[in-house]
């Protein structure tokens, strides 16, 4: 089976008790049916403490938090499961964790999230989009999609990224030619004859699009689940024109890997696209060091499949979200 990986993955090293943040706070922890099989069998002072904080949900078991941080997270910023059973002994997601697997079928593609710091770092330091391939054992699942329409995600995002690489054009202008390029690709997959990436087509489309006014997109974000006080104060504060990094590069090539091959589930390109837009304008908006902007906006929204979903569903139909409104807010 062929697997894709970028160049940082395999360089991440968790940075444990010296990280900035921690994935052992804010959110509660899914702990997989094995794991918590495991932990509920286990004798002593370890197991009555782990009986007592797994909490059974209708989506699955978890270790609630305590205090806003998981109860097995030690003040040294270690965890005692790791201490007395070690890694192996970690549920499935804090094994894998910041660690991403996007399976097509007979083809993977792994990654890490931008939520952790340290990911987070490797991800917005990288400066080309190459995908580096191997092979694992086995043949992968049969694809429950049509051959044709990966194909179509495939060669189109390689297009896009080519054209992000040799940086022939400013961000703004960069986030303008992927809209129009994304609703292209869009035809494409319903049924249009294919051409060719045309970043000067595109552009001036994109400019001829543009809306004279524009609405900012802080209060349509919060009105999504919000996870911390901070980034609730991020959103409140006056918007101020999008400042670029050249990170921001960087963090648009993370977003077009993660998502773009995701629409082969519903044919539905442009609405992730739109995703991608927002998410760079909004940390261009915020200001600040982009590391650590670009980190938490990833722990609120990446990390959560509810806003996700969200953004998503409302692509089309919220005034803050048209085409218009985030060519008029780029151009």
């Amino acid at each position: 089976m062929e697997i894709y990986t970028p160049a940082y993955y395999e360089k991440f090293r968790c940075l444990a008790g010296a990280c900035p943040d921690s994935c052992c706070q804010e959110w509660d922890v899914d702990v997989d049916s094995a794991s918590a099989a495991y932990y509920r069998s286990l004798p002593g002072e370890l197991g009555d403490r782990l009986r007592q904080v797994l909490t059974d949900t209708p989506d699955g078991t978890v270790m609630a938090l305590e205090e806003g941080r998981c109860p097995m997270w030690r003040t040294d910023g270690l965890c005692e499961i790791q201490k007395h059973l070690g890694e192996t002994a970690l549920c499935r997601v804090c094994r894998t964790f910041p660690r991403l697997r996007h399976d097509y079928g007979r083809f993977a593609e792994l990654g890490l999230e931008l939520s952790c710091p340290e990911a987070a770092r490797l991800i917005l330091e990288a400066s080309a989009s190459h995908l580096e391939a191997g092979e694992e054992p086995g043949e992968g699942e049969p694809p429950q999609y049509l051959p044709e329409d990966m194909e179509v995600l495939r060669t189109s995002r390689r297009a896009f990224l080519e054209f992000l690489d040799k940086e022939t054009c400013s961000m703004p202008q960069s986030l303008g030619v992927l809209l129009l390029y994304a609703h292209q690709v869009q035809g494409e997959l319903d049924g249009e004859e294919p051409e060719p990436l045309d970043w000067k087509a595109c552009l001036e489309a994109a400019k001829k699009y543009a809306a004279p006014q524009t609405q900012p997109l802080q209060p349509f974000f919060l009105e999504l689940e919000i996870l911390t006080s901070g980034w609730k104060q991020r959103l409140e504060a006056p918007p101020q024109p999008p400042r670029w990094q050249p990170e921001h590069r960087a963090l648009l090539r993370y977003l077009v890997q993660r998502y773009w091959l995701q629409a082969v589930s519903d044919l539905d390109l442009v609405c992730r696209v739109k995703l991608m837009v927002s998410l760079c304008l909004l940390t261009a908006s915020l200001g600040g060091d982009l590391l650590p902007t670009a980190q938490l906006m990833s722990k609120e929204i990446e990390n959560s499949w509810e806003n996700i979903d969200a953004i998503l569903e409302a692509a089309y139909d919220t005034p803050a979200l048209t085409d218009a409104n985030l060519l008029g807010l780029l151009l």
